[in-house]
């Protein structure tokens, strides 16, 4: 288990991630992306609500411009599995046909979120279209779907923290950490 530079929370079980491991791979994500796109602008997609902090400290580490928008799905609601088929509540705002796009999300587990708005951006005609994900369960996937960046793989459980929730509670935590499985 990885010490957390911040206090446990009662509900959490363990720390996957401590927030200066987070901090180190997301400056090397951003460097990774001036690599990829040099100083061309870049449209980014950001999945919210879990991709918030991530997207946000990932924005900081590149000098591009860079257009902003954001897709809201649902997967989970107040449960820690899925209920199937992920769903759009709001869409995009900005026209990405010709351009660079990069979605940033906060986890790739079952592949269908991300499945099904690569299919929706690739539809619209970007220039190129990549994604980044903060962490990636590969023990959850159900449908074939890899992440051109990748900040961390994990196992197999439940974690909140750093964007990630559980019911919308936990977000804030600096760390991501194993969610106690009686909750």
């Amino acid at each position: 288990m990885a010490s957390p530079s911040a206090p446990l929370h009662p509900d959490v079980e363990s720390v996957l991630v401590t927030e200066p491991a987070i901090r180190q791979r997301v400056e090397a994500l951003g460097r990774d992306l001036k690599r990829l796109y040099g100083n061309e602008e870049i449209t980014v997609i950001a999945i919210m609500n879990g991709a918030i902090l991530f997207t946000a400290d990932l924005l900081r580490q590149v000098d591009n411009a860079v257009r902003l928008d954001c897709i809201r799905t649902t997967s989970y609601g107040s449960a820690t599995e899925s209920h199937g088929t992920p769903k759009m509540v709001h869409g995009l705002t900005l026209d990405v046909a010709g351009r660079h796009v990069l979605i940033v999300d906060d986890i790739l587990d079952t592949g269908k979120t991300l499945s099904l708005i690569s299919s929706m951006i690739r539809g619209l005609n970007p220039a190129s279209m990549r994604v980044c994900v903060l962490l990636d369960k590969k023990g959850r996937r159900q449908v074939p779907f890899e992440a051109d960046l990748v900040g961390f793989e994990i196992p197999d459980k439940f974690v909140v923290g750093y964007g990630l929730d559980y019911a919308e509670r936990y977000r804030n935590l600096p760390y991501i950490g194993v969610l106690k499985p009686q909750l």
